[in-house]
């Protein structure tokens, strides 16, 4: 692996703008399912998708929203896990043939045995009584619904109801299912909790997990599954391994298959899109932590040249499938964990993942000086990654700039200063940069 840098800068705040290349070609037609999507958590890529942008019936999936938002007000301190509510008669609102708890008006429930039915058993009763509780109304939680969807950047997803019935105007996307997905396993951890557990009991109904992929992978903590008539069978999967990357520790990623035939299958092909994502791609980290990148010469400053250096490490996300030919997903041999093909001599062999990555970096720089006093937010550099010339990431880089102006005899020495050291040096005159070599 070699990356080459012609400039580099990486600062506190990132802006990511991610493309939308495939890593993986994969035939569509080759995987059972209306539409799907596999991204990385680490880096925010997308491997590969199909039709991930069509709206689609979400059914229970669109819990996984409900369990998010609260979480995220357990996380605030506004609602406790041990906290015991009293189920209003809104519970009599669910029908027979809806998944539910079977909760009863003036029925006591905890807020963790209500996520667990929500999550586990799917139940729609746990999910309008936790609706209520943090919204004070069904209605009003489903405006804090679409904000908490437009904040996560799901420009393709409304919510008319928090429990996934089927309505015209309730309608989600692979791709937005995927952020709420990535939201819940980096923001609200504790999802994963109840996502993995095999089974829930609730006052004598006992409940298997219907996410039959936590079966067929010890990785697997879960995430959520779905079905009605209109959907047909949803399921998001979520799976953490630990890599040979001294860099990067261990690996997260996410797969949504929306539509699939049964409850068999949807698990089948999750599971099979996530462990082909495991072989033939990985994540690299292009920028470490803590390292000088470059120097820009300050203006009207006692401060000579602002130091720019990486907070935080850059991870991208590479192919490590080199054939020309798109990816049928039936060759995918689970046993082997390697795609099988026929050679020259038409016998069935392995392709091997690749071992080496031809990566590079290319930065452009947005300010050639800075100008005292400042105090704001710049955007200094956008960031380009490719692989074999294919964009994989663009970054906007942005710092919060704080440089204080000189006063006037501070200006007179600094004039003097580079007035007597013209001759010998121009590190005021412009940028300096340290190149990053990564071998």
């Amino acid at each position: 692996m070699k990356f080459y840098l012609s400039l580099c800068l990486f600062l506190s705040m990132l802006l990511a703008q991610l493309t939308h290349a495939n890593l993986l070609n994969i035939m569509p037609e080759t995987v059972e399912a209306q539409a799907w999507s596999i991204i990385d958590v680490q880096s925010g890529q997308i491997i590969a998708e199909h039709n991930s942008h069509v709206q689609r019936a979400p059914a229970s999936l669109t819990k996984m929203m409900v369990a998010y938002i609260a979480l995220k007000e357990i996380e605030a301190g506004k609602l406790r896990k041990e906290d015991v509510l009293t189920a209003t008669p809104i519970v009599n609102s669910v029908m027979w043939d809806e998944s539910q708890m079977y909760l009863k008006a003036g029925e006591q429930i905890s807020v963790d045995q209500l996520l667990a039915g929500l999550i586990i058993m799917s139940a729609n009763d746990a999910a309008l009584t936790l609706a209520e509780k943090i919204s004070g109304s069904v209605p009003q939680f489903l405006v804090r619904m679409n904000q908490e969807a437009q904040a996560l950047g799901m420009k393709d997803t409304r919510f008319s109801n928090p429990s996934g019935i089927t309505m015209t105007d309730h309608y989600s996307t692979a791709a937005d299912l995927s952020l709420l997905a990535q939201a819940i396993v980096t923001k609200t951890p504790d999802y994963l909790i109840y996502s993995k557990m095999p089974s829930f009991s609730y006052n004598q109904r006992f409940h298997h997990a219907t996410n039959l992929a936590l079966k067929m992978d010890p990785t697997s903590d879960g995430l959520k599954t779905g079905y009605t008539k209109a959907a047909g069978y949803n399921l998001a999967l979520t799976a953490e391994r630990p890599t040979s990357n001294s860099h990067v520790d261990s690996r997260r990623l996410i797969v949504v298959v929306l539509g699939t035939p049964n409850a068999i299958k949807r698990a089948e092909v999750a599971h099979k899109l996530m462990n082909l994502a495991y072989t033939y791609t990985r994540d690299e980290e292009v920028i470490p932590k803590h390292r000088l990148i470059a120097e820009l010469p300050v203006i009207k400053s006692t401060l000579k040249m602002f130091k720019v250096e990486t907070q935080q490490p850059t991870i991208v996300t590479t192919s490590l499938y080199a054939q020309p030919a798109p990816i049928d997903l039936n060759t995918f041999d689970l046993a082997t964990q390697r795609i099988q093909v026929l050679d020259t001599n038409q016998q069935i062999t392995p392709v091997e993942p690749l071992q080496t990555t031809n990566t590079h970096i290319n930065i452009e720089l947005n300010q050639q000086h800075l100008t005292a006093p400042l105090t704001q937010a710049m955007n200094l550099a956008t960031v380009s990654i490719y692989q074999n010339n294919q964009l994989l990431r663009s970054l906007q880089i942005e710092n919060d700039v704080q440089i204080e102006e000189a006063n006037l005899f501070q200006r007179i020495m600094t004039w003097f200063s580079n007035l007597f050291s013209f001759f010998s040096t121009n590190d005021n005159q412009a940028a300096k940069l340290h190149p990053l070599n990564q071998g």
